[in-house]
């Protein structure tokens, strides 16, 4: 079956799944929200069946739809990347988009506003920052930085550093509840617990001690985190960089600095395969630059 009649409509169809209208589809590829429609309406005519519920206000993806995109989605970017191969002097250019843990990605957000970008100004980059496990696949990201242990995956994943988690709690809250001394004095106090995938992130400290408090607050955001601990809500587990300053200006205290917790492995994952494109291999490159910085 010959597809290149139909390559026109196959990326409106994917933009404006993407977009989330024919609009910003059209904006994207430099034509008219008409003409995306009418190259979607041919798919759809051609075969028999509706790629998206159309309103006045929503359009969405049909469940054919999503299936179509799914499974399409991936070539197409792989066609993009090809166009790499040959080009003799290949650079970060095209579109990536990337998810990322929420205190996390803001960390970085200034050097690669402030470094990568400007290097790199044909590259379009669309970031999304976000406690939870994204499926790459499904959800159509390019690239995808967690921290914490990853599980066995069919991706590929590469370790860029190890970063140290803390005990903070505010000033005042020590002063109204008391310092702890020992791990075994955690338990009396109040904590605000970090989720992920909706249980409460245990203490473990480096000796294997586990510590699993009850929580006066839980929350699946870095920020909220933080935000909870400034408050003098209670003690709470974090990376230390993303506390860092409040330390240094004496808004957060450390708990049991003599009692360290683990590193935290921060990696990328990609389902690129052996062959990423080049503006996936230059941004990973650069986030290892960086967390090697903060390790």
């Amino acid at each position: 079956m010959n597809v290149l009649p139909h390559a026109a409509a196959l990326v409106a169809f994917s933009t404006a799944a993407e977009a989330g209208s024919f609009s910003a589809a059209g904006r994207i590829l430099g034509t008219s929200p008409s003409a995306v429609s009418k190259a979607i309406a041919r798919l759809e005519q051609r075969f028999g069946a509706r790629l998206f519920q159309r309103s006045t206000r929503v359009l969405s993806l049909t469940p054919e739809g999503a299936a179509y995109y799914e499974r399409i989605a991936p070539l197409l970017r792989a066609l993009d990347d090809a166009s790499e191969v040959m080009r003799p002097e290949a650079t970060a250019q095209g579109r990536l988009r990337i998810t990322a843990p929420g205190e996390l990605g803001r960390l970085l957000m200034t050097p690669i506003v402030d470094r990568f970008l400007p290097a790199y100004p044909t590259l379009n980059l669309e970031m999304s920052l976000a406690d939870r496990h994204v499926d790459l696949i499904r959800e159509g990201f390019d690239l995808a930085i967690r921290a914490g242990r990853v599980a066995d995956s069919e991706l590929n994943v590469r370790e860029l550093a190890q970063l140290p988690l803390t005990l903070v709690a505010s000033p005042a809250y020590l002063s109204r509840r008391g310092t702890p001394h020992s791990i075994a004095d955690l338990t009396r106090h109040a904590h605000v617990r970090y989720l992920l995938a909706g249980s409460a992130f245990p203490i473990t400290f480096a000796s294997g001690e586990v510590v699993r408090p009850e929580g006066v607050f839980d929350t699946d955001d870095g920020t909220a985190l933080r935000a909870a601990a400034l408050g003098g809500l209670g003690i709470i587990q974090i990376l230390r960089l993303a506390v860092a300053e409040d330390i240094a200006a004496g808004r957060l205290t450390e708990v049991l600095p003599g009692a360290p917790l683990p590193r935290v492995p921060v990696s990328v994952l990609h389902a690129f395969g052996r062959h990423a494109p080049m503006r996936a291999r230059l941004f990973i490159d650069f986030l290892a630059e960086q967390l090697s910085t903060l390790q």
